[in-house]
């Protein structure tokens, strides 16, 4: 068998092959010294051991049988944890030891168990596997990291990037749409511009939700919405769940599984006569973690926009077959993995914590009813239809296209003018690379987080290559790094929200893309933490796909664990 790695000098790869882990996949027979030096090393590329292990994966010939997998595998993780404790490396470590002594009592103890308690304790022993052929130092599991905080840049609070390659007139809806997602709608305006607010709202302006680092990002760190729940004179409560450096929330019930609108219009000077309650959301919780409280209410907080274009171009064929690959490695990790789809013509849909909308456009006029209260082409009802609180004389749906206009942006509607801007954004610029951050890209790969947080995804082609195509060269063929499958996965317990939108389930969640995650403030789909290393830690709970993942994670040594961060805020 041979490594994989040829770009490695060749004196690494003898002593590594020396080893014995990829050459023969049972290093009980390397001798100490040459162990040794192959895996605690530093100059031995980690990528190269990833490789060694994913190919001996591949040309092993797993037998199809769960049990007879299990029983190589198990003999596979022994032989690893003979060949630590041989090489003379300082850690023995309990995990690895436990993993070993603890599988053969359960082999005893399963006989005839079922197919699930199977695939439980292959998940374990893979996990013991990587962390044995990694050698990534002693006491790990006691290993601590430290989340760097919010990487600063210097296009922070600037105006956002549209793509590159534009052409002109692209460029001219681009900053249409700029305009539009940034402005301060109103109930009623003296000249009708921005009117439609209302009547039940969570804010007044697309770009206060999703302006960190610029306009088109994600909850701010300083939440806008105390400001907005009194504009205009609003005699609204501020929901105990919206603080000052917490995130930005939309309430969902779990009784109905729909947005119950944070604000009313009630007491503002454009919407006299308006006498509408705000919905209850008591009894009180933990403001910024948003737990506690009332049981019935669960939380979302705004997704990032940046690159969506580029999520919108990518093809339903490279997302299956994207979920299709590697079925193997994912078995074992006990990652599944499936695509939304829409209940109308059944594609793939892909925006949204559950990838419920299936394009920009739908989105768009969702949010702007949703959480503007303006109604539009796509959603032309009032979310609430009483006449003394309608801002556009009780003329619906509010946003509509200009027939009139002899100019082409004067045209759009505002959720058209939101979609060409939102189409056209350009993704998030990561960080230079240095030393720390590219070993914990690799080190991503191996813990298993690429599976499901697929590095890149390739758009489709420009029109005239063919009977379809893409409308803009400047989406075309383009390598989306977005960090995701855009599949559901479940998340288990911990993470569930009672929610069921299209296929995805109460705990099934889209693959959130990492773009950009170097310069969030808030995670998870609840923004219950602003610490990476506790979102990773929430990832894992019972019935979660990436519990495995997360159990590589906090057995890596210290500094690797800090490698993997640093590399996630490097995005």
């Amino acid at each position: 068998m041979q490594c994989a790695g040829a770009a490695v000098a060749s004196a690494r790869l003898s002593e590594f092959r020396s080893a014995r882990c990829c050459a023969s996949g049972a290093p009980s027979g390397c001798s100490a010294a040459a162990g040794r030096r192959a895996l605690t090393r530093d100059a031995l590329p980690i990528q190269l051991k990833v490789a060694c292990f994913n190919e001996y994966v591949a040309q092993s010939n797993f037998p199809t049988s769960l049990r007879a997998a299990e029983t190589a595998i198990f003999q596979l993780i022994c032989n690893c944890l003979k060949y630590v404790r041989a090489s003379g490396t300082r850690d023995t470590s309990t995990p690895v030891a436990t993993a070993c002594t603890t599988r053969m009592q359960l082999r005893v103890a399963s006989r005839g168990s079922t197919m699930r308690r199977n695939y439980t304790a292959i998940h374990v022993i893979c996990a013991a596997l990587l962390f044995a052929l990694s050698a990534l130092g002693a006491t790990a599991a006691l290993a601590q990291a430290i989340d760097p905080g919010v990487r600063q840049a210097a296009t922070d609070n600037g105006p956002p990037p549209p793509l590159t390659g534009l052409t002109t007139d692209e460029r001219t809806f681009f900053d249409d749409g700029l305009e539009r997602f940034s402005s301060v709608k109103l109930v009623r305006s003296t000249s009708g511009d921005n009117s439609g607010l209302g009547p039940r709202f969570n804010s007044n302006q697309c770009s206060s939700c999703h302006l960190q680092p610029f306009v088109g990002g994600s909850s701010p760190a300083i939440n806008p919405l105390s400001a907005v729940a009194s504009a205009g004179g609003a005699t609204n409560a501020v929901p105990w769940f919206i603080v000052q450096n917490g995130p930005i929330r939309e309430a969902r019930f779990v009784s109905d599984g729909g947005v119950h609108d944070l604000f009313v219009v009630t007491g503002r000077s454009d919407a006299p006569g308006c006498n509408i309650a705000q919905p209850v959301f008591t009894p009180a919780g933990n403001g910024l973690s948003g737990r506690g409280g009332n049981p019935n209410i669960v939380f979302r907080i705004p997704t990032p926009l940046l690159g969506a274009g580029l999520i919108e171009a990518i093809p339903e064929s490279t997302i299956l077959d994207n979920a299709r690959a590697n079925t193997l490695i994912k078995g074992l990790f006990g990652v599944s993995g499936r695509p939304n789809r829409s209940g109308n013509d059944g594609t793939i849909t892909r925006f949204g914590w559950k990838a419920q909308n299936k394009s920009l456009l739908l989105f768009s006029g969702e949010a702007y009813n949703v959480e503007m209260g303006i109604s539009n082409l796509l959603f032309p009802q009032e979310r609430d239809e009483t006449p003394a609180c309608q801002g556009t004389g009780n003329l619906t749906p509010n946003d509509t296209a200009t027939f009139a206009s002899t100019t082409a942006t004067d045209v759009l509607s505002d959720m058209e003018g939101f979609a060409d801007f939102m189409r056209t954004l350009a993704a998030p610029a990561p960080a230079q690379p240095t030393a720390s951050s590219e070993h914990g890209r690799a080190l991503f790969t191996i813990v298993g987080c690429a599976l499901c947080h697929t590095p890149a995804l390739t758009t489709g082609p420009a029109i005239g290559n063919g009977d379809e195509g893409l409308a803009s060269a400047a989406l075309s063929n383009q390598q989306a790094r977005l960090f995701s499958d855009l599949l559901l996965h479940r998340m288990g317990a911990g993470l569930a929200d009672g929610i069921t939108q299209g296929a995805a389930g109460p705990d099934e969640f889209r693959t959130a893309p990492l773009w950009g995650v170097g310069q969030r403030v808030f995670f998870l789909h609840d923004g219950r933490t602003s610490n990476l290393i506790q979102a990773i830690r929430f990832h894992a709970s019972p019935g979660s796909e990436a519990n495995l993942v997360v159990w590589n994670y906090f057995l890596l040594g210290s500094q690797d664990q800090q490698d993997l961060i640093n590399f996630l805020r490097s995005l």
